[in-house]
C-alpha cells in the first residue's frame, strides 16, 4: 500500500516545483559560465557568483520538502522498521547513485586524460570528500550531493533509534520534533565552527563552512519541516502563500542586498555569517513553497520546456561543469578578449550540456530509476 502512495505522488508533477527546480539549475549553469569569462567586478558578474550559490541552496530546500513528504508517508503509514528505512534508501539511491558513479568514472577519466592530479580518490566513492574538511578541487559540485546524500541516510535513521528510546504517543509530532532536533543539531555545528575557526573572509567561509557536509544538512531538513507544515496545516499552508511568498522576497532581499547597510559584513560579524545566514538563507527559500506546491497547472507556452528541464536537471547538474566545460575549455582554448567568440562558445556549452543531459537521461537515468520498481 504504502509503496502505490508513493509512486502515485511522485508521477503527479506540479508546475510550481518543476519551476523551482529549473530556477536553480539554470542558475547554477549560470554561475559556473563565470569559468568562460574573466573576472571582473562588474554587477553581471557579481550577479552570475550569487546565482550559482542561490541555486545550490534552492536544491537543498526542495529536496528536502519532497523526500519529507515521502519519509512522512512511510513513518505514519507502516511499522517503522529497520526494513522500511532500507526501503526508503533503496528508492532514493536508485534515484541518484548510479548517475552520480558513472559521472564520477568520466571525471576520472578526464582527470587522467588532462593530467590533474586526484589524490584521495576513494572519498568520492562514499561522499567523504567533503564530510568535514574543505574537498580537493576534483569535480567542485559534488560537494552538494554528498550533502543530500547523508541527509537521506541521517534522518530515517536518527528517527528509528530515537522512536527506540522515546515511545511517541503521536507519530506525526514525533516526526515533527525529530526534523527540529535535526535542525537545531547541525545548528549547534555551526555554533562550533564560530567557536573554534578564526574566519573573516568570505572565500573560507565558502570552502570550509558553506560546503562542508557536517555543518549544511539542516538545510535539508528546513525543507523537511515545511513538508510537514505542508502534510498537517493544509488550510494555513494555502491562505498564508501570498504571506510567505512576501517574506521570502523580503528576506532574500536582506540576506543579499542590504547586510551591507546593516553592518552584518563577514569581518564584523562573523557569527551572522558561520551560524545565521545558512538557516535564515534556507527559511527563505522554503518560503516560497506554499506559493509554488499550490501552482499545480503549467501555462501552455512555457510549460513543456520548464518541465523538460526540470525532468533532466540532475543530469544537467553532472554534466554541466566539470565534464562539458572543462573539457571544452581543454580542447577549444578561447581569447578572452574576443567577446563574440566567448558568446559564441557559450551558446554551443550550453547546447552541447543541453543535448547530453538529455541523452543521459533518456538512456541511464530513467532506465535505472525504473528499475526500482521491479
Amino acid at each position: 500500500m504504502n509503496k502505490i502512495v508513493i509512486e502515485n505522488h511522485q508521477n503527479k508533477r506540479i508546475f510550481g516545483l518543476d519551476l523551482m527546480r529549473t530556477i536553480a539549475i539554470t542558475m547554477v549553469v549560470a554561475g559556473h559560465c563565470l569559468w568562460i569569462y574573466p573576472q571582473d567586478d562588474s554587477l553581471f558578474h557579481q550577479l552570475l557568483q550569487l546565482f550559482g550559490f542561490f541555486g545550490v541552496e534552492i536544491f537543498f530546500v526542495l529536496s528536502g520538502f519532497l523526500i519529507g513528504k515521502i519519509l512522512y508517508q512511510l513513518y505514519l503509514k507502516a511499522d517503522f522498521s529497520l526494513a522500511t528505512v532500507f526501503y526508503f534508501l533503496k528508492r532514493r539511491w536508485f534515484r541518484t547513485l548510479p548517475n552520480y558513479y558513472f559521472v564520477l568514472l568520466i571525471n576520472i577519466l578526464i582527470a587522467g586524460i588532462i593530467g590533474y592530479e586526484t589524490p584521495q580518490l576513494w572519498r568520492y566513492f562514499f561522499f567523504l570528500q567533503n564530510f568535514k574538511i574543505t574537498m580537493l578541487p576534483f569535480f567542485t559540485e559534488s560537494w552538494s550531493l554528498s550533502v543530500e546524500e547523508f541527509a537521506y541516510v541521517v534522518m530515517p535513521f536518527f528517527m528509528l533509534v530515537l522512536g527506540l528510546l522515546i515511545k511517541p504517543r503521536s507519530k506525526s509530532r514525533f516526526f515533527l520534533f525529530t526534523v527540529l532536533l535535526l535542525i537545531a543539531i547541525f545548528i549547534g555545528n555551526k555554533l562550533y565552527y564560530q567557536n573554534t575557526t578564526y574566519n573573516t573572509t568570505l572565500d573560507q567561509w565558502n570552502v570550509s563552512l558553506k560546503a562542508v557536509v557536517l555543518y549544511r544538512l539542516d538545510s535539508i531538513f528546513i525543507g523537511v519541516l515545511f513538508s510537514w507544515i505542508y502534510l498537517n496545516c493544509t488550510s494555513f499552508w494555502g491562505k498564508t502563500k501570498y504571506l510567505f511568498f512576501l517574506l521570502g522576497t523580503l528576506m532574500l532581499l536582506f540576506l543579499f542586498f542590504s547586510l551591507g547597510h546593516f553592518g552584518l559584513l563577514i569581518a564584523i560579524q562573523p557569527l551572522f555569517w558561520n551560524v545565521l545566514y545558512l538557516p535564515l538563507l534556507s527559511i527563505a527559500v522554503a518560503c516560497f513553497l506554499p506559493f509554488l506546491s499550490d501552482w499545480r497547472e503549467s501555462p501552455s507556452f512555457i510549460g513543456k520546456p520548464i518541465t523538460f528541464i526540470s525532468i533532466i536537471s540532475y543530469s544537467i547538474y553532472l554534466l554541466h561543469y566539470s565534464v562539458v566545460l572543462q573539457l571544452m575549455k581543454y580542447s577549444f582554448p578561447m581569447d578572452v578578449q574576443n567577446r563574440l567568440g566567448l558568446y559564441f562558445f557559450t551558446m554551443v556549452y550550453l547546447l552541447i550540456t543541453l543535448v547530453l543531459s538529455a541523452i543521459l537521461y533518456r538512456f541511464y537515468e530513467k532506465p535505472m530509476m525504473d528499475l526500482r520498481d521491479k
